[in-house]
């Protein structure tokens, strides 16, 4: 992606075609003109391949080095990753929050988790009602008309990628503390939302009992 890639030497050799000619601008290896337009060609390297850079820097999904200001720009960090977020962490809750269109609907909340790197599946509860009722079904109170059930693996791993990850990060993370710390920021104020993992029933200590 990008231009053409040139070395410190090229640049180097650029400035030193540029100098004027004559006995105090010695092209010697040892000389000062050399040696400076040796110092200078090494920064020109390096703002070239900044520049490179900036179409992957502009989008977010492959960002690195102005990852902090993307963050900056949506309300990031925060304590839903934890204390060392990978990359891919930090990239995946920016692109949801500058994605997220706002909702309530179960297509809404499964999309933004989709967003974040999670597969989940949505139930919505409602209280018993006589001649609705199967055998075996709950018999849930009135107060479940107002919760909803995140399902969800009990742990989601994200597996280091080369293009994606950074020197010193894990070959692995799991855990779903961006989910439930997203979803329930988002949950509408009048409903309480539960989390359960795939195949299994709520989970106490993720909500209140009100059955």
């Amino acid at each position: 992606m990008g231009g053409p890639v040139f070395s410190a030497d090229d640049f180097r050799q650029a400035v030193l075609r540029l100098l004027p000619k004559g006995a105090i601008w010695s092209r010697d290896p040892s000389a000062l003109p050399s040696r400076l337009a040796g110092i200078w060609g090494k920064t020109f390297q390096r703002n070239s391949q900044a520049a490179d850079n900036l179409l992957t820097e502009v989008f977010p999904l492959t960002t690195t080095e102005l990852l902090p200001e993307w963050e900056e720009t949506t309300g990031l960090p925060d304590p839903c990753a934890g204390d060392s977020p990978t990359i891919s962490q930090r990239r995946g809750q920016v692109v949801a929050r500058l994605t997220d269109s706002g909702g309530s609907s179960i297509d809404y909340f499964v999309a933004f988790a989709e967003t974040l790197g999670f597969e989940i599946s949505i139930v919505q509860h409602a209280p018993a009602r006589v001649g609705m009722l199967r055998a075996g079904d709950p018999l849930y109170s009135e107060d479940w008309a107002f919760a909803w059930t995140v399902s969800a693996p009990g742990y989601t791993i994200d597996y280091f990628r080369a293009d994606t990850g950074a020197a010193g990060e894990p070959l692995a993370i799991w855990g779903n503390a961006v989910l439930r710390c997203e979803i329930e920021s988002r949950a509408p104020a009048h409903t309480i939302v539960l989390f359960a993992q795939n195949g299994q029933n709520v989970i106490g200590d993720f909500g209140p009992d009100i059955r």
